[in-house]
């Protein structure tokens, strides 16, 4: 099986490095300790970004 570090994973799917470190702390979907780095199946999905929400706060200051 074909491997990619985190630099390359984060490039392909268009985060930064520090990004895809912490979306792989949160959950590793297939990802491998190698050492003190990771390495990502090639073949792995981009994981979800649970950051972003589809509503607005209410007492954001936003209001008009």
């Amino acid at each position: 099986m074909d491997y990619m570090s985190v630099s390359q994973a984060a490039a392909k799917w268009g985060v930064s490095a520090r990004r895809m470190h912490k979306l792989l702390e949160e959950k590793r979907d297939g990802a491998l300790r190698f050492g003190q780095a990771l390495i990502i199946p090639k073949a792995a999905k981009k994981p979800a970004d649970a950051r972003k929400t589809r509503y607005k706060k209410e007492g954001s200051g936003d209001e008009r």
